[in-house]
């Protein structure tokens, strides 16, 4: 089989066409939905991006291969221990490992190794085109990498293509010449004017009125908390005005992206074999636009940081929408199932081929979101409801529970666990359910587990908060003081303070 997967980096599912937005962001994207499968509630289980990529190829938790933050012990897998053989365990195989052993010519066009020091994902793949820009390059330079390998592989029976785009993730600098395909359309109406005057009084990396980040970058190249000079991004938001201006640039990457999404299939037009290739549509996290005070980043283990779209059309899928609870990292039983191999035995996904054919929805009960790189915290995903557990705030104002009917309100603006002990119990039990089985596969060597590996029998998460936080927020104690500036320079002396005593052993 001919697989093209095409990742989206920062791609939220609701800004998608085919998933309801009003904006044609995404036309190419929307056709392949109405030829193929769409899944509504798909999640990367561990966030955001070195987590993420980690456990969609390695099919693992982030809790069983030690990968959840992006810097410290805890963004490196751990090493398999004391009985690892001649190569890596048969039992840890990667998804691109299993579909080489299969027969698969393997390959990956991104420079995301390159950018996070992610050499792990390489496993597996027999070639590797790095794009060269670190994750800041556009869509037309990966495309032009990944049509050379179409070229010359397209007539290939059988292959494995992973194709990563940027365009969604900041800085939103699409090139000028391409102007703005939605200058005429309405902005979303959330967040209105109330909102964001409620996020101007607020703070943290991110957050409207510290739109590019807590203080400077440590080179001190960049004040984030001045205009960057990016002709598409405001230096904050503190109108409805200034959210149009950055929610443009975020859809406008969209729409960029999608063009050459649409050339890449064109491409397989052309060679001949776009009916014979599985074409699989997908993004490593989503992004809050607003959600938590936090523009334009990932920062949480929630519905906007971690639901991604997932479009996947070609051969042996049906026509249709699954509406069922399922991780990315499903996604590599679910392809072995469909090459007719078998999943490594240290995975810890569920394959969902049988809802690809059109045979039943085959979704979890719920689902358990981490992310350790920028604050430290663990959703739970059942039913209408999202519970939110915060272990490290890393310089947000989060509740240490917080409870959001996301039928009700997506955008994530009314905690309601004050009003629903019940519920609140029923997703901690789910938590500590879904922790306990974990660990316990940890300490028995199941599924993803290994007790043999240095620190397997430990949570990663308090690993991060042992070294002193999220990588993104108090581990550079340098940034932290800056931001404490910038908060008493901006009439948020006693948040600064607040701060300062919260975080004084790591300044």
């Amino acid at each position: 089989m001919r697989i093209l997967y095409i990742d989206c980096d920062s791609l939220r599912a609701d800004h998608l066409g085919c998933y309801g937005y009003d904006r044609n962001t995404t036309p190419n994207i929307d056709a392949l939905a109405d030829d193929g499968m769409r899944f509504t509630d798909y999640y990367a289980s561990d966030l955001p991006c070195l987590p993420s990529r980690t456990a969609l190829f390695s099919g693992r938790f982030g809790i069983h291969t030690g990968v959840v933050n992006h810097g410290g012990l805890a963004s490196e897998p751990r090493r398999t221990g004391r009985d690892r053989g001649f190569s890596t365990d048969e039992r840890f195989r990667t998804l691109p490992a299993v579909l080489r052993s299969a027969g698969h010519h393997t390959a990956l066009v991104s420079s995301f190794p390159t950018r996070h020091g992610a050499w792990h994902v390489l496993d597996g793949f027999e070639d590797w085109r790095d794009t060269g820009g670190r994750g800041f390059e556009r869509a037309d330079e990966v495309y032009d990498r990944a049509e050379g390998w179409l070229d010359a592989h397209a007539s290939d029976e059988n292959w494995y293509l992973h194709v990563n785009f940027w365009d969604p993730h900041t800085p939103y600098d699409t090139p000028a010449a391409y102007g703005n395909p939605f200058e005429d359309d309405p902005a979303p109406e959330w967040p209105d004017e109330e909102a964001i005057r409620e996020h101007w009084k607020g703070y943290g990396p991110h957050s409207a009125r510290d739109l590019h980040g807590v203080g400077k970058t440590p080179d001190q190249s960049i004040d984030w908390g001045a205009d960057p000079g990016l002709e598409r991004t405001p230096a904050q938001i503190e109108s409805h005005e200034d959210f149009r201006q950055w929610i443009d640039g975020y859809d406008v990457g969209i729409r960029y992206m999608d063009d050459y999404v649409g050339e890449l299939l064109a491409q397989l037009e052309r060679h001949g074999i776009r009916d014979e290739t599985l074409v699989i549509v997908s993004a490593d996290h989503g992004e809050n636009q607003g959600e938590c005070n936090i523009y334009g980043d990932h920062h949480t283990a929630d519905l906007p940081t971690g639901r991604v779209p997932l479009v996947m059309s070609g051969p042996g899928v049906g026509v249709g929408v699954d509406d069922g609870f399922h991780y990315a990292l499903d996604l590599a039983p679910t392809l072995a199932e469909l090459i007719g191999t078998s999943a490594a035995d240290g995975w810890d996904g569920r394959s969902f081929a049988t809802a690809l054919a059109g045979e039943g929805e085959s979704g979890r009960d719920h689902l358990v979101l981490s992310q350790g790189a920028l604050t430290c915290q663990r959703g739970v995903r059942w039913s209408n409801w999202l519970l939110l557990r915060t272990y490290h705030d890393g310089l947000h104002d989060f509740d240490d529970v917080e409870l959001y009917d996301i039928d009700a309100d997506p955008h994530q603006t009314t905690n309601l666990a004050g009003g629903h002990p019940d519920v609140v119990a029923e997703g901690t039990r789910r938590l500590e359910a879904w922790h306990a089985a974990r660990m316990g596969e940890s300490a028995r060597g199941e599924r993803g587990g290994n007790p043999d590996a240095p620190t397997g029998l430990r949570d990663p998460l308090w690993m991060v908060i042992a070294e002193g936080g999220p990588y993104h927020a108090t581990r550079r104690p340098e940034k932290l003081r800056r931001y404490l500036a910038r908060l008493r320079e901006t009439d948020r002396a006693p948040v600064a303070d607040r701060l300062e005593q919260q975080y004084r052993d790591v300044l």
